[in-house]
């Protein structure tokens, strides 16, 4: 057993932010980074439009953004954290350029702001069309001039330890005494304890396959917050990235930045018509949830694959100089922005719901917290305001850190038992696993997809609880092994969204029911 002050679970913007004010605040505390791939892959790698944020007053006030982000939202939001967000995301990302990280600026040294759909001013801080990656290497690099921060790379969190395991224990509340490992390399599994642990573990675009998210993105930290009797909520509400680079595939997907269409690209169908505007006065500007609406229609009226993102009336230098990655990774793909189309397609991009926390970011469990997409704040309502996310995980690790700084947690005496693997086999082939996570993902895109209905939601709960059963025959039976526990997490998540959708009695933001499309 690993012994640690503070567990961190995830290695994106939120959980190395709140690594690194710890490790600052006390060097003679132990911090320790679980994460279960590389520790630069995360969600936060692959952000490419930015943070939104206050910076120009001449044109912008916190009051704008906040408006801003609660039409977004679609009444689901709640404006105390909002404006707590927005008004203390300045300090937070100048503190964040103080370790390191570089954002683009124009000649005479100020912050160069882009503008993305569902803003209304100019306020998007980005680093060219990498922002996210820029992030992370500021995070690490500060790391590394950290003594008392672990990273555990490869390691792979498996669940929380609770009251659940230690049924001598007789207490009405339930907290968290930390989390058993696997070792991805040896194939060992360790409890790690610890005074308290935040989960920071990103989102869960695989449950979906066809998605921008990485791989590691199977909403770990949900499902064993979930299975640990944590209260998860607005797991209905999925925002789709209306324009992911589709390759004919049903897999991850390259984002297209929001941010082009902010430049001015165009969205058409194959005819060549600005079809967005059929469906909202802002066309390519509307929040996200209408245009992958319109899209998903659109291609449902054509019986098209995809649409198209037009770039070719657009200046081509300044295109190359603000969006290299994406001008590179298209032409890769044999598509030169001067000349073709982007084909795309909507794609699961981020979850608005997740553990609910309150302002400090605690959770329902006692030394439990949870910051970045995991989390469930109340900033994002209904539907996130674009470049929103990393603003909420950097406000929320330092509201995390503060709360710990004012309120120490005791060290626990708790004696953890060692995992039981006794009786288990080793599973013969991996095959299985493959096939029981595709015919999961694709029952989440044909019944639990941009738009919804009841029938076919009740289908994918009958047909879930076979596949959940037949994931727990696995579990019980076998050793451990990667792909099985995120097969687990990703059934635990896809029931959450699938029950989740079917209480909600009415269409918000990003969650469309054509049931109640009156």
């Amino acid at each position: 057993m690993m012994e640690t002050n503070f567990l961190i679970i995830g290695s994106g913007a939120a959980g190395l932010t709140l690594a690194v004010k710890l490790a600052e605040k006390f060097p003679k505390k132990k911090i320790t980074v679980v994460t279960k791939a590389h520790q630069s892959e995360s969600n936060t790698k692959y952000a490419q439009g930015g943070v939104a944020a206050v910076f120009d007053l001449k044109e912008d006030s916190f009051q704008k953004h906040i408006e801003d982000t609660l039409i977004a939202g679609d009444g689901l939001c709640d404006k105390k954290v909002v404006e707590m967000v927005i008004k203390e995301g300045p300090l937070r990302l100048r503190e964040l350029m103080s370790w390191g990280a570089n954002f683009d600026t124009n000649a005479d040294g100020e912050l160069t702001l882009g503008k993305e759909g569902g803003h209304s001013k100019f306020r998007v801080i980005h680093h060219k069309d990498t922002t996210g990656n820029e992030i992370e290497r500021a995070l690490l690099a500060r790391t590394d001039q950290l003594q008392n921060i672990t990273i555990l790379p490869h390691h792979f969190a498996i669940d929380l330890i609770t009251e659940h395991h230690f049924p001598e224990l007789k207490t009405e509340e339930i907290s968290c005494y930390g989390t058993y490992v696997l070792d991805q390399i040896s194939g060992s599994i360790f409890a790690i304890k610890a005074d308290c642990t935040t989960l920071a573990s990103g989102g869960m675009g695989q449950v979906y396959g066809h998605t921008t998210n990485p791989a590691v993105a199977t909403g770990d930290g949900i499902a064993m917050a979930y299975r640990a009797k944590a209260r998860i909520e607005n797991m209905e509400f999925i925002q789709f990235h209306p324009t992911a680079f589709y390759d004919g595939k049903n897999q991850s997907s390259f984002l297209i930045s929001e941010a082009v269409r902010g430049f001015g690209a165009f969205l058409r169908n194959k005819k060549g018509e600005r079809f967005v505007l059929d469906y909202d006065a802002r066309g390519e500007l509307a929040s996200r949830d209408i245009v992958s609406r319109a899209i998903d229609s659109e291609m449902k009226k054509s019986g098209e694959e995809c649409v198209f993102l037009d770039c070719t009336h657009l200046e081509i230098q300044e295109l190359k100089i603000h969006f290299p990655n994406i001008y590179e990774t298209c032409l890769k793909n044999n598509i030169d922005l001067e000349e073709d189309w982007i084909p795309v397609v909507p794609a699961s991009h981020y979850l608005c719901g997740g553990v609910v926390v309150d302002i400090d970011g605690k959770t329902s469990l006692k030394n439990l917290f949870a910051c970045g997409e995991c989390s469930h704040t109340g900033l994002h309502g209904a539907n996130r305001l674009a470049s929103n996310s990393l603003l909420e995980a950097l406000v929320y690790a330092d509201r995390i850190f503060k709360y710990i700084s004012k309120n120490l947690p005791l060290r626990t005496t708790i004696s953890i038992a060692e995992w039981n693997e006794s009786g288990v086999e080793m599973l013969k082939s991996s095959e299985i696993l493959q096939q029981k996570t595709v015919e999961l993902q694709q029952l989440m895109r044909r019944f639990a997809g941009v738009v919804r209905n009841n029938k076919d939601l009740k289908e994918a709960s009958i047909r879930l609880e076979g596949l959940y059963a037949e994931t727990e025959d696995l579990y019980q039976k076998h050793k451990l092994n990667t792909s099985l526990c995120q097969l687990r997490n990703m059934v635990n998540v896809a029931h959450l969204i699938i029950q989740q959708s079917l209480v909600r009695k009415e269409n918000r933001g990003g969650y469309f029911n054509e049931d109640y499309n009156q």
